[in-house]
């Protein structure tokens, strides 16, 4: 699309979560931050009814209408924002939208969250909607949930809608209240993938969040949220839902207590304290994320490490000393890469 062309563009960032895995569609805690990485979004009308959809990085175009949604997966985000934005009572006309994004896809840095985001901030922009950025985090959750058929939490779009790249933002996905979160003081973000692969909605996410409803029903609550104390679960009769809750209950804590954590030291160390619970308790690490984190966890300018995302594969996050980024990135990939992997540098953007 020539800029000439081009009627409205917006753009969105992905983001890399510190602390708080599996907790947000838990209705708990959360601690993500922003990526320097961007999808970009251009729309234009076409004098139609009909939209063309073209996504640069996939070279490929699809055409759909309302009357005939598409079938492409990535096109299904998209499709979903343009509904719901309809159902707030927006008068969509046909346009040509185009997609330009550097977030990398299936490494659990949330590049659906960004293209979501994107595509309402761009429609706003063009149609001059009254949505604000709350609104738009969750209208984007559910076009992924509804027309994605990924049962996420609101935390990806959240981080992708109001968050910045040199602070974290605490969010409590039940009432959405945020406020910012200064990283410790001399200390860097890094992001490595770890060469694995993965799709949500093909992978246990989903059941994960089953086993989640299955365990609040159990201790007779709304959601693990409300748990009280670990005691509680600890009287689970199923081991398994043992497990899964006694995660998200102290991975809850663990958030709260990094909000307010001003050592780097004592942040690596919750970091560490999750990776080993989501590993043990929700079992959603794979040999390659364990290895990738212990060769991080070994290094000197490391304060701690710990897989990202919903797992399965995908990227593990560091906090390191600011000024051992680049040594640290080093070390870790040519120790991990010679043992016959393909891992890579995230975050900083190589």
């Amino acid at each position: 699309m020539a800029d000439a062309e081009i009627e409205a563009v917006a753009g969105a960032p992905g983001r890399v979560n510190l602390l708080g895995e599996h907790t947000d569609y838990n209705d708990g805690f959360v601690l993500p931050v922003a990526i320097a990485q961007r999808t970009r979004v251009t729309m234009r009308r076409n004098g139609s009814t009909a939209f063309s959809l073209h996504a640069a990085e996939l070279d490929e175009t699809v055409r759909f209408s309302f009357d005939e949604p598409p079938t492409e997966h990535f096109a299904t985000y998209v499709y979903g924002c343009l509904a719901l934005a309809r159902a707030q009572r927006a008068d969509i006309p046909g346009l040509d939208i185009e997609v330009h994004s550097d977030v990398p896809m299936g490494v659990g840095l949330s590049s659906s969250a960004a293209l979501e985001v994107a595509t309402l901030r761009c429609l706003r922009q063009l149609l001059d909607l009254p949505f604000d950025d709350v609104l738009v985090a969750q209208l984007a959750q559910r076009a992924e949930i509804e027309y994605a058929h990924v049962r996420c939490g609101i935390m990806d779009q959240m981080a992708s809608s109001l968050a910045a790249t040199d602070r974290a933002l605490l969010i409590d996905t039940r009432s959405l209240e945020r406020r910012d979160v200064p990283l410790p003081a001399g200390s860097a973000v890094l992001v490595l993938d770890s060469g694995v692969a993965r799709t949500l909605a093909g992978s246990g996410y989903n059941q994960r969040r089953s086993e989640c409803e299955a365990a609040a029903r159990a201790l007779g609550v709304a959601s693990l949220r409300d748990v009280q104390s670990l005691a509680q679960i600890e009287a689970l009769s199923d081991p398994l839902l043992r497990r899964r809750a006694r995660h998200v209950f102290t991975e809850n804590a663990r958030v709260l207590q990094a909000a307010d954590c001003k050592d780097p030291v004592e942040f690596g160390q919750l970091m560490n304290a999750s990776h080993a619970s989501l590993r043990d308790d929700y079992e959603v690490s794979t040999p390659e994320l364990d290895l990738l984190v212990r060769w991080l966890q070994a290094e000197e300018g490391v304060f701690g490490a710990r897989l990202t995302g919903a797992g399965f594969g995908g990227a593990c996050v560091a906090l390191c000393r600011a000024d051992a980024l680049r040594q640290v990135t080093e070390s870790v990939l040519e120790n991990y890469n010679g043992a016959g992997h393909k891992g890579r540098q995230l975050v900083p953007a190589a």
